[in-house]
């Protein structure tokens, strides 16, 4: 669709023509020759003499190209543009960060593949966190691992590749033993209050206890949820172990329950997928579309017409020009 980013020049197109009714024609004085007999020639002819002036006569195309050269430079003016297909781009709407625990109980080997191989737990963490990451198209990611502390593995981004890159890069017992669970909700918190993202939510995979995070976990939820922060937390591995490895249960459930989110439980490999489905069904895909159309600007078209028409009669008139003298040359 044609559209002009400046319609009101078109407004200009009458100047010609109030110009020439308007403004008086321009004079240009010559040098003459001034003879006696002049008054002589005044009698003898009747004429009273008086100042005037004489109209060059223009061609007929000189006419019509005026007015049409001095239309398409107002339309140039006028900056005519083309508008494109409207595009379409999906922004995303929610914010997802997923805080992973990496203490050395993660390398315990109770799950298993399809194929029934026996991998630890952190392994069949990545695995299925991949197949729940092609599922989040439009969700900007984040990735948070925590041990002795909380550290930040990943930023939120768009750019799920290198998200998954970061996850595939982290290693048992890089962030420390412990499982200072409180403060990587509190690490999540911190980077939520950054993002302009409403819809908020946390998810956290450990296999063990708090041992010693500066703000509990329950009160580090109540923080989370005055934030509209939605807690996801799930338990990973066999609720039956004890000491620093034993999962404490009530802590993960009630730390769901206060931000309005969901726990659930993963002894194996097909629970922990069960539960990624389940949060997948709570928490669907969520984006704005933002739609624009390219403009591309038209205006130097109607220039070109208007310079390589006056070029064309140019090189016309200097060839009959020259076509003339060499016929009169030959006279």
């Amino acid at each position: 669709m044609l559209e002009f980013a400046h319609p009101w020049l078109f407004l200009c197109l009458p100047l010609p023509a109030l110009a020439y009714w308007l403004l008086p024609v321009y004079k240009e004085s010559k040098d003459s020759i001034q003879v006696p007999f002049f008054q002589r020639l005044v009698k003898l002819t009747g004429a009273t003499p008086g100042r005037g002036s004489v109209v060059l006569p223009r061609l007929l195309f000189q006419r019509i190209w005026l007015g049409v050269s001095w239309l398409l430079i107002v339309i140039a003016l006028a900056r005519p543009e083309w508008l494109g297909d409207p595009i379409v781009r999906n922004k995303s709407a929610r914010d997802l960060m997923i805080a992973v625990d990496l203490s050395g109980s993660m390398e315990v080997t109770d799950f298993s593949t399809a194929g029934g191989e026996r991998i630890s737990r952190l392994q069949a963490v990545k695995l299925v966190l991949q197949e729940f990451v092609e599922q989040r198209e439009h969700d900007r990611l984040g990735l948070i691992v925590f041990g002795d502390a909380p550290y930040l593995q990943a930023p939120f981004t768009e750019d799920h590749g290198a998200w998954m890159t970061l996850l595939q890069e982290t290693e048992i017992g890089m962030a420390g033993q412990s499982t200072v669970f409180g403060d990587a909700i509190g690490l999540a918190i911190k980077l939520f209050e950054n993002t302009d993202t409403e819809n908020r939510v946390l998810i956290v995979l450990t296999d063990g206890n708090d041992t010693g995070s500066k703000v509990p976990p329950v009160d580090a939820a109540k923080v989370a949820a005055q934030y509209g922060i939605t807690i996801y937390s799930i338990a990973i591995g066999d609720p039956a172990t004890v000491g620093e490895e034993a999962l404490d249960l009530e802590v993960l459930q009630r730390t769901a329950e206060i931000t309005d989110g969901g726990y659930y439980q993963a002894l194996d490999r097909p629970q922990l997928e069960q539960a990624y489905s389940a949060i997948n069904a709570l928490e669907p895909e969520l984006f704005e579309s933002l739609s624009h159309r390219p403009r591309y600007s038209l205006h130097h078209y109607p220039l070109a017409i208007v310079i390589g028409g006056y070029l064309l009669f140019f090189m016309v008139m200097t060839g009959w020009s020259l076509l003339q003298r060499k016929r009169a040359s030959h006279a």
